[in-house]
């Protein structure tokens, strides 16, 4: 035999062992509903991760519903995608800006309450197969919204519907509540080294 059949030979070995590996995991998971995604850490990625998930979604013809905290008040290539080429999601926006820019706390309070009000909306809405509340842990952190309100509308949503919760933190009791939490961090990041925010991959 040469060395190259058993290099062949290994890796294939290899190889199956790993494919039954995955599909014992396959076989394993029998539940089948919606999930609820949190996606956290200190690290850049949360909203791009979960706004590819918006476009999956759109490629199965599911419907979706967006709600961003915080961002709106600088346009962004997902708000430029989904207003002229998706129309048919439903995107709301609290459109304050950052509450360190904004420095009026009643007032990001009821910001805050307000777009609530439509996110609790979306999840009652057993059409939506996905809807993603982009940075709400903000609003958990800094006590804008009620974390026990928030909960219940997380866990009374129809079965079938996923919810992407995105921004760093969110509290011990919606890392619990999550089917999964992911948690991104940075190795490296642009801007540490001087370099702008680049349009198209920022925003």
């Amino acid at each position: 035999m040469s060395q190259r059949d058993s290099e062949q030979e290994r890796h294939q070995r290899k190889m199956q062992k790993q494919k039954s590996h995955v599909d014992q995991g396959i076989a394993a998971a029998q539940d089948e509903r919606g999930v609820l995604i949190l996606l956290t850490g200190e690290g850049k990625g949360k909203s791009s991760s979960a706004f590819g998930m918006v476009m999956r979604s759109l490629g199965y013809g599911h419907k979706v519903g967006v709600v961003q905290f915080i961002k709106g008040v600088q346009l962004s290539g997902e708000e430029i995608f989904i207003r002229e080429r998706h129309p048919e999601v439903e995107l709301y926006q609290m459109a304050t800006g950052f509450t360190w820019e904004t420095q009026d706390k009643a007032g990001d309070i009821a910001a805050a309450e307000a777009t609530w009000v439509v996110a609790e909306r979306m999840l009652a809405d057993a059409s939506l197969q996905l809807v993603v509340l982009d940075e709400l842990t903000y609003m958990l952190g800094f006590k804008y919204l009620d974390e026990s309100r928030v909960l219940a509308a997380l866990s009374q949503r129809p079965p079938e519907q996923s919810v992407v919760v995105t921004g760093r933190g969110g509290g011990a009791a919606l890392q619990a509540l999550a089917d999964t939490v992911a948690e991104i961090k940075d190795l490296k990041h642009a801007y540490k080294s001087g370099i702008k925010a680049r349009e198209g991959v920022d925003y």
